[in-house]
Formats: C-alpha cells, sequence, structure tokens
C-alpha cells in the first residue's frame, strides 16, 4: 500500500489542540486562516502520497551511488524534488521577502511529517536546506542572504550542515577542520567532514555548505569554531552558479537504513582550499550552528513521528487482511488476524504513541510561532522557553518510539515482517538511524537536564506541569467514567514528573554523575506525561463534540479510545521511571570498569 496521509487527525491537533485561531491572530500569521490551511495541507497530502511516496521502496532497493566523485540519486528522486521545489514546498514557512509563504511553523509541521511519511530519504534533503535557511536568516550577512536564500528557498539550490569529523564525532571541540583568511576578506577551508547529508548529489544546481572551521587565531575548544559558507560551485556576480569550488565527495557511506540519502565524505581544499566566507563573527560559529541545529532536531523528531505513522498504517492494512486462525470466542472459520487480541494491542500501541507525540509536536509548534510573533514581550519569552524545553523530548522521545512502532509493525507481520519484499522492515531500519543523527538521545537528554531544567530551577518543567494537572482536573471532573480513568492517570504522571524535576534540581552539583545516569528516563518520562497531556486534551475535545452531536462522532469516540489506552498502557510506566531516576542511579556505576 501507498501513503495515505492522516489529514483528519492532523486537522483536529491544528485546530483543537495547537490553536490554530490564536496563532492566525499573531502579527504576521492572518493568511493561516483554518480554510486556507486545509486547502494546503490536502494538496500536500496529495503531492506527497502520488509523486514522493510512490519512490520509496524503489528508492531503498536501488540507493543513491557515487560514481568518480559525483553522487547520481536514486530513480525519480531529481524529478521529484524539480516538482517539489516549482510548487513552493520548501518555503512554506520561510519569509514572503525571499521568494517564501511565510506561513506559521504550525503550518509547515504537518507538511514536514508528510514528507517524510512518504520518502524519509528524500526528505531529507528539505531537511537540512530549511536549517541552512534558518541559519542564514539569523546570522548571515546581508549579502550571504541576498545571494543563497531565495536560490535555496526556491529549491533550485540545497544546504547542507558540516559538523562531524573523523576524529570528532558529537565532541565539536575537537573539529580541525582549518579557515585560512585571504586578502579579499574570503576564506579558504581546509579539513574533512564526515555525515554529511546530501552533502553531494544531482538535484539541484549548487549546494550550500554551511561548515564549522578554526581559524588560526582561534582559542581551543568550543570557543574557537567559525561558521563559512562554502558552496559546491562558487556563485558569479550575477547569482548564476561559476566555476567549481575545492569542496569534494570522496565517498559516500554504505548505511543500515535511509539508503538513498546519501550520506557525504567531504574533502575540503585538496586542490588549493575551499572558498568560503564567514557567517556572523569569527568563533561564534557554534552558536549560530545551533540556529541550525534545534530547526532540525525538531524536525528529526517529526521524522520519528513520520515513521512510525508509515509503519502503521502498513501493519493496519497486513492486520486487516492476513486471514489466520480463529477467533478466540469462536467462529466458524479462519478471520484476519485484527480480530486477535494482541494483534489489537500492538496496534493500539503504534497509534497511540503516534498521536501523543504528533500532538506534543503541534503543539511545540503553536509555542514557537507565539514565541516569535505575539505582540506582548512576556508572552513570547514564556513561549519561548516552552518550545526550547520541548525540542529535545519532541526530538529525543519521538524518535526512540518511532524505533519501537516500526520494529512492532515488523511483529504485527509475523515472518513476512523479515522479508524485504513486504515493505515492513525498511521503516524499521529507517527509524534506526533517527535516535542517533542531529544529537543522540543522550545528547537529548543532557540537553534537557542541564539547559532546560537546572539552569532555571525547573520553572518552565514547573509551568508545563501546572498545565498537565489543569487538564488531569478537568477529566477528573467530568462525568464519563472513561474521562475520570485518563485523569487519574495524568494526574499520577503529573506527580512523578514533578518529583523528577525536583530531584534534578536538587541534586544537579551534588551528584551530577547520579542525575545524568537518568537523563534518558527523564526525557522519555517527559514525553509520556506531556503527550498524555494532550492525548487527555484532545479526549475532553471530544467528549464535547460528542455530547454536542458535533462532527464525526466514530472519529471522536476513537479519539477517546486511543487517549484511554495510552492512559493504561502508557502513563502506568511513569512511577516505574520516577523510581528508576530518583532510586536507581548507584546500579547504573556499579561495576567497574573491568567489570564489564
Amino acid at each position: 500500500m501507498s501513503y495515505v496521509a492522516p489529514l483528519k487527525d492532523m486537522l483536529f491537533v491544528i485546530n483543537e489542540l495547537a490553536g490554530l485561531t490564536n496563532v492566525a491572530a499573531l502579527p504576521g500569521c492572518e493568511d493561516a486562516t483554518p480554510e486556507t490551511v486545509e486547502a494546503i495541507l490536502e494538496e500536500n497530502a496529495k503531492f506527497c502520497g502520488e509523486v514522493v511516496a510512490p519512490l520509496n521502496h524503489t528508492a531503498d532497493q536501488e540507493p543513491s551511488h557515487w560514481v568518480d566523485g559525483k553522487v547520481v540519486t536514486s530513480k525519480g528522486f531529481k524529478e521529484a524534488f524539480k516538482l517539489f521545489g516549482e510548487a513552493g514546498w520548501q518555503g512554506v514557512q520561510h519569509p514572503v521577502e525571499f521568494g517564501g509563504q511565510g506561513l506559521p511553523k504550525l503550518v509547515a509541521t504537518p507538511c514536514i511529517e508528510m514528507l517524510n511519511s512518504a520518502n524519509l530519504s528524500f526528505a531529507l534533503c528539505p531537511l537540512l536546506t530549511d536549517g541552512t535557511i534558518e541559519a542564514l536568516m539569523t546570522a548571515g550577512s546581508e549579502a550571504q542572504k541576498k545571494t543563497y536564500l531565495a536560490n535555496l528557498i526556491s529549491g533550485k539550490w540545497t544546504g547542507t550542515m558540516n559538523l562531524t569529523e573523523p576524529q570528532a564525532g558529537s565532541d565539536l571541540a575537537m573539529v580541525r577542520t582549518r579557515a585560512v583568511p585571504q586578502d579579499d576578506g574570503s576564506y579558504k577551508l581546509f579539513g574533512t567532514k564526515i555525515f554529511i547529508t546530501f552533502g553531494e548529489h544531482d538535484m539541484a544546481d549548487n549546494i550550500v555548505h554551511l561548515v564549522l572551521a578554526r581559524t588560526p587565531s582561534a582559542p581551543e575548544g568550543v570557543k574557537g569554531i567559525s561558521l563559512f559558507v562554502v558552496p559546491k560551485f562558487l556563485v558569479n556576480a550575477d547569482g548564476s552558479p561559476g566555476a567549481r569550488n575545492d569542496v569534494h565527495c570522496v565517498s559516500i557511506e554504505h548505511k543500515l537504513g535511509i539508503k538513498a540519502s546519501p550520506t557525504a565524505v567531504l574533502q575540503f581544499g585538496d586542490q588549493g582550499g575551499a572558498v568560503g566566507t564567514l557567517v556572523g563573527e569569527e568563533n561564534r560559529g557554534l552558536e549560530y550552528m545551533f540556529i541550525m541545529m534545534n530547526a532540525a532536531r525538531f524536525a528529526v523528531g517529526l521524522q520519528g513521528i513520520s515513521v512510525a505513522e508509515r509503519a502503521y498504517q502498513k501493519a493496519a492494512a497486513y492486520a486487516r487482511d492476513r486471514v489466520q486462525s480463529r477467533d478466540l470466542a469462536g467462529s466458524p472459520g479462519p478471520v484476519s488476524i485484527i480480530h486477535q487480541p494482541d494483534v489489537r494491542r500492538m496496534l493500539m500501541s503504534m497509534r497511540a504513541q503516534i498521536e501523543a507525540a504528533r500532538a506534543l509536536a503541534y503543539v511545540a509548534a503553536a509555542a514557537s510561532d507565539t514565541g516569535h510573533h505575539h505582540a506582548d514581550a512576556a508572552t513570547r519569552k514564556t513561549n519561548q522557553a516552552c518550545y526550547e524545553y520541548l525540542v529535545p523530548i519532541v526530538k529525543g522521545w519521538s524518535t526512540e518510539l518511532s524505533i519501537d512502532v516500526a520494529s512492532t509493525g515488523v511483529q504485527v507481520h509475523g515472518g513476512m515482517g523479515f522479508i524485504e519484499e513486504t515493505g515492513a522492515a525498511q521503516y524499521y531500519r529507517d527509524a534506526r538511524i533517527l535516535a542517533i543523527y542531529e544529537g543522540t538521545t543522550a545528547i537529548q537528554a543532557n540537553d534537557l537536564v542541564g539547559r532546560k531544567t537546572a539552569r532555571d530551577g525547573g520553572a518552565v518543567a514547573r509551568l508545563l506541569i501546572s498545565q498537565v494537572r489543569a487538564t488531569a482536573g478537568e477529566l477528573l471532573a467530568a462525568e464519563s467514567a472513561e474521562l475520570k480513568v485518563i485523569g487519574r492517570r495524568l494526574q499520577d504522571g503529573a506527580q512523578a514528573l514533578e518529583e523528577v524535576v525536583d530531584y534534578v534540581v536538587a541534586n544537579i552539583k551534588s551528584d551530577i554523575k547520579g542525575v545524568f545516569a537518568g537523563s534518558v528516563l527523564y526525557l522519555k518520562l517527559a514525553g509520556i506525561v506531556l503527550g498524555g497531556w494532550q492525548m487527555g486534551c484532545a479526549a475532553l475535545v471530544a467528549a464535547a463534540r460528542i455530547r454536542d452531536g458535533a462532527g464525526d462522532a466514530d472519529f471522536y469516540q476513537a479519539k477517546i479510545a486511543t487517549a484511554r489506552f495510552f492512559a493504561d498502557h502508557q502513563l502506568t510506566q511513569a512511577g516505574a521511571q520516577r523510581t528508576a531516576i530518583i532510586e536507581g542511579s548507584a546500579g547504573v556505576m556499579a561495576l567497574s570498569e573491568s567489570q564489564f
């Protein structure tokens, strides 16, 4: 089966949970009316379903390949990317001034999800380009913006992020790429970068590399890193691509998944130096690159939701079609496996986690829009802080659950899931990288503990917990017994999360290793509780719509049932997570190195 975008759920989340009406009331967001947004999402769903999704399996079987320094992408990618750019999909959330549509992040978010569900490998190119645009918008000079932004937003050119080096990995303090200043104000770069997604390809006229490097006078460590724009082709005075720059792809990686996305090893300066220009000020490169990384981290969280959705759709279709064995309650003959309780459990687990993660990501996107556009400075500050707290959770929790969901999808298929021809295994393979790149789950968790919780004494975390408690109170006050159960589970989850936040703040200085031993569990706990919060909100809305006789009762009943499943099967894990975090750190460090 091909991909069918879950538009009904997306529109429900956008309108009922993320508050599209409030976002559309923000200065600069007035075009995002419900009617306009629905039309945009329908067109995007059509494009992703008809143009991009059909390439997913074939590209996995015949991935991009490297020949004599050039990369030939999978069949159909080049043509699809041209259509993608011409249709304006790269520019949904980018400024009208440079050819974008200038729509809120909340509108771009489901578009990004759909593209990644359709074809994860293909979608990585626009993802990195989005990050390049964000970085140049924030820190680029007027000349750099004029040279690059319109071409990036139109899809004529694409962007990359060049951080990692063979000896450095995630430790950017060890970056060795050199940037030597020239008399004309430019720099010549020398060094090797690895794991560069779409670092070389044949889908665009130029590739704009953002590269971390050190100038000769730079201090040691991360404080001495600068950021440079190094295009594949130097840009002529009229804006057209000119001479080939001294940056070359020397190989691409052979990977477990996302095989059609070329992951390049790039060599800078083997023929005299790759010409680049400084972005912003010297030695502030990591600060600028984090703009790009934060955009990418949120987008990778969406990738987790996307691949999980695709795996769920395939598993549900297979479960409806695969006839095997009798119904446990008795039946005259074999039935499809969706009648079996454990298959239902697996499908509900997949569905509930996806819906919770989607809702949390979209709510985070709305907070970002409010943080950027609201007229009141205090409201902007609060919403931006909430968004920044949620980013590592959206990235870390959503990608971790995508591995679980994709694995469950294989299990639903049984032995056929282990056979490549059925396609279920591809989602499992593709999902596995998501918890690694753009910062592993541990890196996200360390960020959540250090920068997002300890630094402000848990203020933002407690603000969100207070909102969770308010929703739990509404659920407990409802007449429905089902809503009361959800409320009770959510209340318990909020208590567990608050106790962990208190533990982190109280012990970060006295027992730093003990706190960080539970950092990933804290991230997952936050995802479960905050995702459960949004599922509780969804259940309240659905119950009100059923009571009022408005809309699709079947859809709303399914919302309540899915929220109840999440409460019973996910939120109930909160207490155990709390215990492992607060009381389990000693076991993490108990063995000596030689005992492993």
